[in-house]
């Protein structure tokens, strides 16, 4: 059977593929929307899954990115139900001494913090608050439109020198181990900006990791943490419900099998139960490269060039996430002065460091570097009061070498290995909240086989579409020479997480994807052939 064609195809209901179908719907497209899953979100997805009284999320859980990102702000999803709350303080570290680097909206607050620890921090943490405001939003925009960011190099090259000029461009490019020791004195904002950084795979000694750190914690300083009332469903529902209330179609339960070429342009969609589904103007595949040039696409079809630099297309590490429903709140030995939602877990930056250099170099961390939130602090819905909602999540590697630690993980990652793991993990929460164990109702492993299985984008548990190290990313991601939504087939563009500005939940690919089709029809409609 052959559908009538709509004017785009989206394959993915992600966060990624709704941003896109929602360019292309206000652009006067028909849309349809193709999601293998019964339900939208991929890994922006929650439940009751642990717990019938407790809502965890999934994958994703704090969204900083995407109340930044204008691909998702410019939809003014708040008009189609998304309520966003925030924790009272945004990120926590806590240290073995009962000391608590903060992170808090307000900026006086997180200096006057850091100024009690270590005298000149609070002044230097304000210097460089100063500096993100002047230049901060369009650098933002940079990372998050086209490559190349034309417009917000435009408005940002002016403000350069207000910031310290090629100074603050060194800053950006110094590994954030350097930064944070030539501009701080206490570890405070070495912990949170260091912290922050590690949330990528981008190794803490290693150009790229001070912007990752710059971006994300001065998003905590200027939008918050924030997360959906409800779970993190609500984000990609809303999505959902704008799409549908404009005219787009999502179809749910519809796996794409095959994408067929002819003539050097997209032609249709196979589906798994054998439906051809006609390419109109456009396709916007939200899959990993991985998948469209290895197995939707026929190798015949796949432009050499992507071919051959898909040879050395590299994922970003593997991902081990437990949930847990505590019977009350995470018994820190030291309260902190505001409940932060999300809490970073290590015992300085050296240790930070060594346990993301063993996952670089195939060891299972002995004592893994972990990101953690608090959900019912941040979000009152998620639990019964007096009760927490609380997950950890930590990278280990693709292919495991050795374990660093005493368990003998051999990283198979079957139920054996995941429990063992989940056990180190845990008893790192222990460490910092004696009487953490008792209070644990019931826990969910997710492994890299279960994550990958919730959404196949997450190969091996990887979380961002491959690794964000430099040498895979702006003109090298996917492959050298790409850096955009095209492929080098005719009317079909990657949306995915693959493609730049890569991992998180700002709907730039997306958004990107969309903006080139629309451009490139627009040229058709203009040249004469």
């Amino acid at each position: 059977m052959t559908s009538t064609a709509p004017d785009a195809v989206v394959i993915g209901a992600g966060p990624n593929g709704l941003v896109a179908a929602n360019h292309l719907v206000d652009a006067g497209w028909s849309v349809l929307v193709l999601e293998s899953a019964p339900e939208v979100g991929g890994a922006v997805h929650s439940s009751r899954d642990v717990h019938p009284d407790f809502v965890h999320d999934t994958g994703s859980a704090f969204y900083p990115l995407a109340a930044a990102s204008p691909a998702i702000t410019s939809l003014h999803l708040e008009d189609h139900g998304l309520r966003w709350r925030q924790a009272p303080a945004v990120l926590g570290h806590p240290t073995r001494d009962g000391e608590w680097a903060l992170l808090h909206r307000d900026r006086e607050v997180t200096a006057a913090s850091m100024e009690g620890q270590h005298r000149g921090d609070g002044d230097a943490w304000l210097r460089l608050c100063e500096q993100w405001d002047r230049i901060g939003d369009h650098l933002v925009r940079g990372l998050l439109t086209p490559f190349p960011p034309v417009r917000a190099t435009a408005g940002g090259l002016p403000r350069l020198p207000g910031v310290g000029g090629l100074r603050f461009v060194r800053d950006l490019l110094t590994p954030v181990q350097q930064l944070v020791r030539d501009r701080f004195g206490g570890r405070s904002p070495q912990l949170l900006l260091a912290g922050n950084a590690g949330h990528a795979d981008i190794p803490l000694d290693s150009p790229g990791s001070s912007l990752m750190a710059l971006m994300l914690t001065m998003l905590g300083q200027t939008v918050g943490y924030p997360v959906p009332e409800g779970g993190a469903h609500q984000l990609t529902l809303a999505l959902a419900r704008r799409l549908e209330s404009r005219g787009g179609e999502i179809r749910r339960g519809t796996r794409v099998s095959g994408i067929d070429v002819i003539d050097g342009r997209v032609a249709r969609m196979r589906t798994a139960e054998g439906e051809a589904i006609a390419a109109g103007r456009a396709v916007v595949a939200t899959v990993s490269a991985p998948a469209l040039y290895g197995s939707l696409l026929d190798a015949q079809d796949v432009p050499a060039r992507v071919a051959k630099g898909m040879e050395h297309f590299a994922l970003d590490p593997a991902t081990v996430k437990v949930d847990w429903a505590l019977d009350g709140p995470v018994p820190w030995a030291s309260a902190p002065s505001s409940a932060p939602g999300t809490v970073h877990i290590a015992d300085s930056l050296e240790q930070m460091t060594e346990s993301l250099q063993q996952v670089s170099t195939g060891a299972v961390p002995a004592q893994p570097f972990m990101l953690a939130g608090q959900m019912t602090t941040t979000d009152p819905t998620r639990s019964p009061a007096g009760t927490e909602s609380m997950w950890a999540y930590t990278h280990v590697p693709q292919k495991t070498r050795t374990d660093a630690g005493d368990s003998g993980i051999r990283g198979e990652w079957d139920r054996d290995d995941c429990e063992r793991f989940a056990d180190r993990m845990q008893e790192r929460i222990e460490q910092l909240a004696p009487g953490f164990g008792s209070r644990v109702v019931t826990r969910r492993i997710l492994g890299p086989h279960e994550l990958e299985a919730h959404d196949a984008n997450l190969i091996g548990g990887a979380l961002n579409g491959g690794t964000a190290q430099l040498h895979q990313q702006l003109v090298f991601r996917p492959v050298p020479g790409a850096g955009r939504a095209e492929t080098g087939i005719t009317g079909l563009y990657l949306g995915s997480a693959s493609a730049h500005p890569g991992g998180g939940v700002h709907g730039a690919p997306g958004a990107n994807a969309a903006r080139a089709a629309l451009a490139h029809a627009r040229m058709r409609n203009v040249l004469p052939w």
